[in-house]
């Protein structure tokens, strides 16, 4: 057994995808009153509760300021984890999506762990799912499993890496430089990627994340001689072409910290657009530009912004945190079993006195 075909179609073409993306409910419209009542009585109660908010950087901005306005965090999904770690606190609340919860409940065993939803995922995610990965680990055992940070429990506990979009370069280089031959998984855009960059021997999962490869390079050039002196940064969950039209290609704080340092007034990015929120926090003299979502032969089905953290609100945030549901339960031996790659991953970036962070 080797790779699943990789073909040119739309992640969010697959049936699998589909049938999640139909089960995105649109979240609630809040007024000025309601959502100051909202945000009132959240805090009140993360307070009773000893309750901190971790927030991607892609869910609504007003939960994004939420967290950082209460003592929380904003970040990626391994940046949120640590936080958590290290919090005093009983319960973490994620938002974001389910896989970023696990690997919350996977470094803090011992805290409750709780989501504004669960029906919230990733399309990398469900896209790989343990029974089939475990048999295509299976029918290649002479190469070492890398996988993404944007995966289950389950299939993190299956492979012998965990990544960040950040570190994966370094961690593809080192095994490269032993002779390893890598089964990477899932996305096959940051996959090519780190295949065509270092040159090793990968054999790449099927999958993409919904939003990033909706990005094009024909809109991308148009949009280049619109704005010619604008700089382009792009995460490299991108399709190839994209990558090769940007001046930088890095995680979401990657992306981050040279939109700070650019001299460049005008930045496109491509990349979800709730990122903007910590762009415009963090450099507010300069202009931010979504990188287009529509070309030739294209239809928007993201729209540069992930449908399920749009999942996240202030109504099912206070609703989940006031009756403690959407718990994250992860099997212990599972949790144990998962922690082993992802501490290899750590340790690896302590030695190489490396920054674990990246989209995921």
């Amino acid at each position: 057994m080797e790779t699943p075909t990789i073909d040119n179609s739309l992640a969010a073409d697959s049936a699998i995808v589909r049938r999640f993306i139909a089960d995105v409910a649109p979240s609630e419209r809040l007024g000025e009153a309601d959502q100051l009542d909202y945000l009132g009585k959240i805090t009140e109660i993360m307070t009773h509760k000893n309750a901190k908010l971790v927030a991607h950087y892609y869910t609504d901005p007003v939960l994004q300021d939420l967290a950082e306005k209460t003592g929380g965090f904003v970040g990626d999904s391994l940046e949120m984890a640590k936080f958590g770690k290290e919090a005093e606190a009983e319960i973490l609340v994620v938002a974001g999506v389910r896989f970023m919860g696990e690997s919350a409940k996977i470094i803090s065993p011992e805290k409750t762990i709780i989501m504004p939803t669960l029906q919230a995922t990733c399309s990398l995610d469900i896209a790989c799912p343990i029974d089939k990965f475990s048999a295509f680990c299976d029918a290649n055992p002479d190469r070492v499993v890398v996988v993404y940070a944007n995966t289950s429990a389950a299939v993190k506990a299956r492979a012998d890496w965990v990544v960040t979009s950040s570190i994966a370069l370094d961690v593809i280089e080192h095994l490269m430089d032993m002779g390893k031959k890598i089964l990477w998984a899932p996305d096959k855009h940051l996959g090519s990627y780190l295949k065509k960059t270092t040159g090793a021997d990968m054999l790449l999962w099927n999958a993409a994340c919904i939003v990033h490869e909706e990005f094009k390079a024909r809109g991308l050039e148009n949009m280049r001689q619109l704005y010619p002196q604008a700089a382009v940064l792009a995460h490299p969950e991108s399709p190839g072409p994209v990558l090769e039209l940007a001046d930088v290609i890095g995680s979401t704080t990657q992306i981050i910290k040279a939109a700070q340092e650019l001299p460049n007034e005008e930045i496109i990015v491509a990349t979800d657009q709730g990122i903007f929120y910590k762009l415009q926090q963090l450099a507010p003299e300069k202009t931010f530009i979504i990188a287009p979502t529509a070309g030739n032969d294209a239809t928007c089905r993201s729209c540069a912004h992930c449908p399920w953290m749009a999942m996240n609100s202030l109504p099912s945030l206070y609703d989940s945190l006031f009756k403690e549901t959407n718990e994250i339960v992860v099997d212990v031996d599972l949790a144990e079993r998962a922690m082993v790659p992802l501490q290899r991953m750590l340790d690896f970036a302590t030695e190489n006195q490396l920054k674990v962070r990246g989209k995921a």
